[in-house]
């Protein structure tokens, strides 16, 4: 085990005595701040600060009544992906990235983060109880990562990128560092980045057609904070590429390319799934361009070329209600002293 003391010296992979951000240790230093960067995002997200209550799902309940068997089959597949999702970003959180970002402004970035995801969980298992009221049906959507094809081969994927650097106690190699990397850039790029937008843009084609505003609501914040959580990630990958830029070469960009070909034909199965039954107005080749278009996106945000060129098909996602969304926190800022300020343009992440 990396001592407090062994914290303030260089492994052999950085310049002279000065520390990089992936080498071994616990640095518990915060003056003078190393990387001031990661401390704003703390405050960033300390201003989205929100809770569970604060959203009525039970209005949804009369829309629910009303969905099509082809949208209430759509509804429960995404119920049951929301599930356990997050609790799969937290636990690589906790077992693979706070040990490793070796910064004491970062750690507490991702402290606030595994906050977060766990108001996430709440706010899954809330909607949960109030829109499958059976406790049959609602063990079975947590079963869903065993039992629903389409979410195993997600939670497969998942799995496969954790345990890909568990065993990993320190980064002490060049291979140990690229391994942590892509492991940081799957969960951001292609779990928080791909998935869970996914996830989203189904959200907010119920919402273009006036249903399910709570749910919308919610995810509003969720969506902030995720987009919170994708930009830390990149901050990250940013810093290490100044200090080491020798990590990233052809053979790590065409790793990350087929990790990110591999999301999106996860996420299409799944989108196959979820409208199988035929979705007026979201056919599934739309769907599965909109995932190729946020693909690329993740990909120009590391400085790698696209892969698919695709546009995005859906004009419900473009600025997607931005007026309602900076009112939602206008009402908020009003009534609570947490405020958050600035806007929110969802085609910058979408």
């Amino acid at each position: 085990m990396t001592t407090v003391s062994e914290s303030h010296t260089s492994t052999g992979t950085g310049s002279g005595e000065q520390q990089m951000l992936l080498d071994p240790g616990m640095d518990l230093t915060l003056r003078p701040m190393r990387y001031p960067q990661f401390f704003d995002r703390f405050k960033d997200a300390i201003k989205n600060t929100w809770t569970v209550e604060e959203v009525d799902l039970h209005a949804d309940l009369a829309d629910l009544a009303k969905l099509s068997p082809a949208e209430q089959h759509l509804v429960s597949r995404l119920v049951a992906f929301f599930a356990t999702g997050d609790t799969i970003v937290a636990n690589n959180l906790v077992l693979n990235l706070y040990q490793h970002i070796n910064s004491p402004e970062g750690r507490l970035y991702l402290s606030r983060q595994l906050f977060e995801e766990a108001v996430h969980v709440q706010f899954y298992l809330n909607l949960l109880d109030t829109y499958v009221p059976d406790e049959k049906q609602r063990y079975e959507a947590f079963a869903a990562v065993e039992n629903i094809p389409s979410i195993a081969r997600k939670a497969e994927f998942c799995f496969k990128w954790i345990d890909s650097i568990f065993e990993l106690r320190e980064l002490k190699t060049r291979a140990d560092r690229r391994a942590f990397l892509l492991n940081l850039i799957c969960f951001a790029a292609c779990i928080e980045g791909l998935f869970f937008y996914g996830a989203f843009a189904y959200v907010y084609f119920l919402r273009s057609r006036g249903l399910l505003h709570g749910l919308a609501s919610g995810t509003n914040w969720v969506f902030r904070d995720e987009s919170m959580h994708m930009a830390f990630a990149f901050d990250v990958v940013d810093t290490v590429r100044a200090e080491e830029p020798d990590l990233f070469d052809a053979e790590m960009e065409q790793q990350v390319r087929d990790m990110l070909a591999e999301a999106v034909d996860c996420e299409v199965q799944f989108a196959a799934d979820l409208l199988e039954q035929g979705v007026s107005g979201m056919p599934l080749a739309d769907m599965r361009q909109y995932l190729q278009h946020v693909a690329d996106r993740r990909l120009a945000v590391l400085g790698i070329e696209p892969m698919y060129g695709s546009t995005n098909p859906f004009a419900f996602m473009e600025l997607q209600d931005v007026q309602e969304l900076s009112n939602f926190f206008e009402r908020r800022v009003s009534a609570y002293q947490v405020g958050v300020t600035g806007t929110v343009a969802f085609d910058d992440d979408f």
